[in-house]
């Protein structure tokens, strides 16, 4: 028997999941390839790749059930990776996730990330925001202050990449445009009701879809290349003076 609103694991042949309370789901792996991004969201986010690929530095708040940063962790092996969980309840967890080990490339921190970034000045080349409370997005990590502080944690041509679901999406988007200058992409995710908003500091480093592939696994390649295709051609719409 779980306790309410404390996270919980649920086991089965193909799914493993993550929990906070009843049957909302926080998290998703398949079982056995603990490495594969299941839930469309979070191979959008990971369209950050073609906005800023090659990143050498890589945030994440909130771990989870470690989705994003198992991929980072496998498939970019240039980047290192510091992922932020504020519940030890969710850290504990790590195992059931299959989430590597603490190592010279990959470290937990365990503590509040709105607090936390505001310490990380220009570090990050490619930031992944997804975090969630009982009852949805904290407010810490929806407020003005928070998006200015993703844009000063990201190194000049960096870029953070948002989940939004549950939530008045108008009102992060505006949050973010005022944080970012105008740079901020959204991207609605096909057959679910999140968006994933992309926010930019400085120029854009992107490159063809075909060269930000080519620069990955053959394993990425197969789970991003219609994540690239989409996140091209929002891109490609977006008006040229978004201000």
């Amino acid at each position: 028997m779980s306790t309410p609103g404390r996270p919980y694991v649920r086991r089965g042949w193909w799914y493993t999941t993550l929990h906070f309370q009843g049957a909302v789901t926080q998290s998703r792996m398949l079982t056995l390839w603990p490495d594969v991004l299941q839930v469309g969201y979070t191979r959008s986010m990971m369209g950050g790749l073609l906005l800023r690929p090659g990143p050498r530095e890589i945030g994440i708040v909130g771990l989870g059930g470690g989705s994003q940063a198992k991929f980072c962790y496998r498939h970019l092996p240039q980047a290192g990776i510091e992922a932020f969980e504020i519940d030890p309840d969710v850290l504990a967890l790590r195992r059931a996730f299959r989430i590597p080990d603490d190592d010279a490339r990959f470290r937990t921190v365990l503590g509040d990330a709105a607090r936390l970034l505001r310490q990380r000045r220009d570090r990050y080349d490619l930031l992944l925001v997804d975090a969630y409370d009982p009852q949805g997005i904290p407010a810490a990590l929806s407020s003005a202050a928070f998006y200015a502080d993703c844009r000063d944690a990201l190194a000049e041509g960096g870029v953070v990449a948002c989940n939004l679901y549950a939530t008045d999406v108008k009102r992060h988007l505006a949050r973010m445009r005022r944080a970012f200058a105008g740079n901020v992409l959204a991207v609605h995710e096909p057959r679910m009701s999140n968006v994933v908003a992309f926010g930019w500091r400085g120029e854009l480093r992107q490159v063809s879809q075909e060269e930000a592939l080519a620069r990955l696994p053959r394993a990425a390649r197969r789970q991003l290349s219609g994540v690239f295709a989409r996140v091209a051609a929002a891109l490609a719409r977006r008006p040229a003076h978004p201000h």
